[in-house]
C-alpha cells in the first residue's frame, strides 16, 4: 500500500509531499533498496524493524531518521509488517528547516525534537488513523516553517532545476535565481551539502528511472535525447552510476514485476 499526500501551500517551498507506505516483509530480514532521486526523506516507521548494514553488522535505525540526498543505492533490511510515514523534502531546504548541519551521509541519525512525535504517531498508526497522524506531522512542519526564513534564491533555483528536469546548465539556474553562479553554488552547497550540478544530475536520473519504471518498453536512445544526454551511452553511464545497473536491465526488472506506482513514487524496491 502506498499513498501520497499533497504538501500544504505554506510548505510547498520546502516539502514536496507526505507519504504513507505499508508492506509485510515476513519474519526473516528482507532487503529493500532505496534508489537515489532529487529529494531528502524524513522517515518515521512503525511495527516492524528497520536496519542498515554497518561494518558487516546490522545496525537498527531509529525512528525517525533521514535519508539524505543519495548518489548511490542504499540497501536496508526490514522484518514483519512495516508502516512508514515519510516527508519528502527539497534537499536545499530540509537542513535549515530542522536546524541541522548539511552533509553527504546517506543516512542521518540525528537528535531532534521531532522525535517526540514518534509515540503519538505510533498510537495513531496502530489504530489505523493515518490521516490524523499526517495532520499532526503537517502541523509540526507548519510551525517549524513559520519560524525559519528560507532563502528565496534557493527556492527559485530549485524550481528552475525541477521544471527543466535537471537539464538546465548552472548558469541558467543562477539566472533564474537572479544570482551569480559563484553565490548560488556557495549557498547551495552550504544548504544541501551538494552542488547545483550534483543535484541536477540526480533530478535527471530520477526522470529516467521513473519513466522506465512506468514505461519499460521506452526506447532508451530516444529517452536520452529527450532528457538532454549526449547520447545513449552517456545516459547508461550516469544511470549505472546512481542505480548500480544499466537502464536496460532496470527496464526488464520493471517489466517483470508489473508493479503499478505513482509518477513520483518512493523508490522502496524489495530485492
Amino acid at each position: 500500500m502506498h499513498q501520497e499526500f499533497e504538501s500544504p501551500e505554506a510548505l510547498q517551498d520546502t516539502i514536496k509531499c507526505f507519504w504513507y507506505h505499508k508492506r509485510d516483509f515476513g519474519k526473516q530480514p528482507s532487503d529493500f533498496e532505496i534508489l537515489p532521486d532529487g529529494y531528502a526523506e524524513i522517515i518515521f516507521y512503525f511495527g516492524g524493524t528497520c536496519s542498515i548494514s554497518h561494518q558487516e553488522q546490522l545496525q537498527p535505525l531509529p525512528s525517525p531518521f533521514m535519508m539524505g540526498l543519495l548518489n548511490r543505492p542504499v540497501v536496508l533490511k526490514a522484518t514483519n509488517v512495516l508502516e512508514v510515514i515519510g516527508v519528502r523534502c527539497f534537499p536545499w531546504t530540509v537542513f535549515d528547516l530542522l536546524g541541522l548541519p548539511s552533509g553527504k551521509n546517506s543516512v542521518h541519525m540525528f537528535e531532534h525534537p521531532i522525535a517526540r512525535l514518534q509515540s503519538t504517531l505510533s498510537q495513531l498508526i496502530k489504530a489505523g488513523n493515518i490521516d490524523e497522524a499526517l495532520t499532526i506531522l503537517k502541523q509540526y512542519f507548519l510551525e517549524a516553517r513559520s519560524q525559519v526564513g528560507m532563502d528565496s534564491m534557493l527556492f527559485k533555483a530549485g524550481v528552475a532545476m525541477r521544471k527543466a528536469n535537471g537539464t538546465m546548465p548552472v548558469s541558467g539556474v543562477a539566472a533564474a535565481a537572479h544570482a551569480t553562479v559563484r553565490t548560488l553554488e556557495r549557498k547551495f552547497k552550504h544548504s544541501s551539502g551538494y552542488t547545483v550540478k550534483d543535484v541536477s544530475a540526480l533530478i535527471r536520473f530520477e526522470q529516467v528511472r521513473n519513466h522506465l519504471w512506468l514505461h519499460p518498453d521506452t526506447n532508451i536512445a530516444g529517452l536520452a535525447h529527450e532528457l538532454g544526454y549526449t547520447d545513449q551511452s552517456h545516459l547508461s553511464k550516469e544511470f549505472k552510476r546512481y542505480c548500480g545497473t544499466t537502464p536496460a536491465a532496470f527496464a526488464r526488472k520493471a517489466k517483470k514485476r508489473k508493479q503499478a506506482v505513482e509518477k513520483d513514487f518512493v523508490a522502496f524496491i524489495q530485492s
